[in-house]
């Protein structure tokens, strides 16, 4: 950081401590705003894509599908693109031509894109709302609705159940079982919002109630200080005993609606639709507060019996026995005098974690700032907005020792060849030599439905790192795609298996497969499992990680960024390994570039 100074002032990293805070406040209201303006837009060119399918079109549904993957991913908001470069900065955009860069001016400035409500009008308003539901594509939709007259997903989950829909074309029992789990999925969706969301929201609410005087501690708790992928609303707790906080809360320039306002309880709806609850605290019980509303419910149900148990009492308000208060200032205090570790916030939720604390044998979980380098990094060569120089000069920002530069690599849309590969290693070797942090050459591969990569090894044998990954085939059943990622998992090339159950939350259901068979392979072949900390995967979830470590894996820790403002998302996959009690030794990005490199040749 300080790599050329001679004296380091104490007043320079004060001052330079200052930049970082206001840094990190802007980059989380900078967040809100690209995840809502480039989602919207994505989905609408999806949507355009699904529809000109219908329609048989033979090139355009694939262009739009690219640039919606582009825009979903861009770190930058395409407003403020547009506003600084205009037209231009956009048709810079991978996949976006001149044409679609008309379509996203045109949504910028009106709300809406012509175009797609055209489209909508050349076909049955039932077919665009099937469409929706996992695992029905755009032709099946619109077959549905011209041999069946299906016209509503009401229509087509009676249509499933009555077993109407196996006898058609193309479509098979099983068919109708994906449809009817396809419809559960999205009514068990309901309105949570991913945790990569709601994150910017909450941290940037805090960081403004912070800045008033009256304020001596804010923070959020429940479902986000837990890193739940998906949250449900924003719990904010603050201590204060100046009841002016709830004005200024309520008052916030992110406020759409106030629910509820008291002098110490308000509630609030953002402009983002996203619920906050505020709660004043005093401070003798912030620390019960804070434990009762980061949960979970049967976690704190559980810490109740035990206090009643020792003839104690604990609630929201402190842990008394008999009328006198004896803990609830902090959090460890509450633990300590019911004869426990204190457990982080993440592991509460009932699965042992009391047990293991009464018996003072907790594992020191893996910590935020332990992560020493991304190991999955996509760039301009594949499907990414930045180039390697970029992204490394970003990561070493970051202070990371290492990265690894893992673009797709194949034949299909957006992947690079093995020529493309071998030029990108010279172009690694050469800006290493520039800048301060060691940059690993690597792929990620896809696995074929029959387990074949989609490179050969004469080129993955010049790779540091080789990721394999499923993206394609995801409703194989689970032993053909249990098989087909074993034998992937046999190439001897392999380091990492990617997003290993290819879900994406609200989106995809995971695909069918026999995890206890992949973590054997990868304890058996020594290949670490990932967890992508993409904010619509975390795959492996914390449940699954928690299973595989039992099972003795190894795991990676990997963004898969595609820009350079994505490389931050790496605490969502911290979270998730925290959730599934992994600790520093058992993470190999973690480890020594050393460690890192011996283990990597194995």
């Amino acid at each position: 950081m300080f790599r050329n100074a001679k004296l380091i002032n104490i007043s320079d990293i004060i001052l330079y401590l200052g930049f970082i805070k206001i840094y990190i406040l802007h980059l989380s209201i900078f967040i809100i705003k690209v995840v809502n303006m480039n989602q919207k837009l994505a989905e609408i060119f999806y949507e355009i894509a699904d529809i000109l399918e219908i329609k048989n079109e033979k090139w355009k549904p694939q262009a739009y599908r690219k640039a919606a993957r582009s825009i979903e991913n861009l770190g930058e908001d395409v407003k403020e693109i547009y506003e600084k470069q205009g037209q231009k900065g956009l048709e810079e955009i991978p996949g976006v031509g001149e044409a679609i860069a008309k379509k996203i001016i045109e949504y910028i400035q009106t709300g809406k894109v012509r175009h797609l409500d055209d489209l909508k009008k050349t076909i049955p308003k039932g077919v665009v709302e099937m469409m929706k539901v996992p695992g029905v594509g755009a032709k099946k939709a619109m077959k549905l609705y011209n041999e069946l007259g299906i016209n509503s997903v009401k229509e087509l989950e009676e249509a499933a159940k009555k077993h109407k829909i196996a006898g058609l074309e193309t479509f098979k029992e099983k068919s109708e079982e994906n449809i009817i789990e396809g419809i559960e999925f999205m009514k068990k969706r309901g309105e949570r919002i991913l945790l990569g969301q709601a994150l910017p929201v909450a941290r940037h609410i805090v960081e403004e109630l912070k800045k008033r005087k009256e304020v001596k501690e804010a923070i959020a708790g429940g479902s986000i200080r837990r890193m739940e992928e998906t949250i449900g609303d924003i719990d904010i707790l603050v201590v204060s005993d100046n009841y002016e906080v709830v004005d200024f809360f309520t008052k916030m320039p992110i406020v759409k609606k106030i629910l509820a306002r008291g002098d110490t309880k308000s509630s609030i709806i953002t402009k983002d639709d996203v619920q906050v609850d505020l709660r004043i605290i005093k401070p003798g019980s912030f620390g019960s507060a804070l434990q009762y509303f980061t949960g979970n419910k049967d976690h704190n149900i559980k810490l109740r019996d035990i206090a009643i148990k020792k003839g104690m009492k604990l609630s929201e308000y402190g842990l008394f026995k008999g009328e006198k208060q004896i803990a609830g200032r902090t959090e460890e205090e509450i633990y300590k005098k019911l004869g426990m570790e204190y457990i982080e916030p993440e592991m509460r939720k009932e699965s042992g974690e009391i047990e293991i604390a009464l018996k003072k044998k907790l594992p020191k979980i893996i910590g935020y700032k332990e992560i020493l380098g991304d190991l999955h990094i996509h760039t301009k060569l594949s499907d990414g907005k930045n180039t390697v120089e970029e992204m490394a000069v970003t990561a070493e920002k970051l202070g990371y020792k290492y990265i690894a530069i893992t673009d797709h690599g194949g034949i299909s849309i957006d992947r690079v060849n093995e020529k493309e590969l071998d030029k990108q290693i010279k172009e690694v070797e050469t800006i290493e030599k520039k800048i301060g942090i060691e940059i690993l050459k690597g792929v990620e591969v896809d696995v074929g439905a029959d387990g074949k990569l989609s490179i050969k090894d004469s080129t993955l044998k010049k790779m540091d790192v080789v990721i394999a990954s499923v993206h394609s085939g995801f409703k194989f059943p689970e032993a053909k795609q249990t098989s087909r990622i074993l034998k992937a998992m046999d190439n001897s090339y392999v380091n990492i298996l990617g997003h290993p159950t290819c879900r994406l939350i609200q989106k995809r259901e995971p695909i069918n497969l026999d995890l206890g068979k992949i973590y054997e392979k990868a304890r058996e072949r020594n290949i670490a499992l990932e967890i992508n900390s993409a904010i619509n995967r975390l795959d492996l979830n914390s449940g699954q990680a928690r299973d595989a470590l039992e099972a003795g894996c190894k795991f990676a820790i990997g963004t898969d960024a595609h820009t350079t403002e994505q490389l931050n998302h790496m605490e969502l996959g911290v979270g998730t390994a925290r959730r599934g009690w992994l600790k520093k030794e058992d993470v190999i990005n973690a480890q020594s570039l050393n460690k890192l490199k011996k283990w990597l040749k194995r």
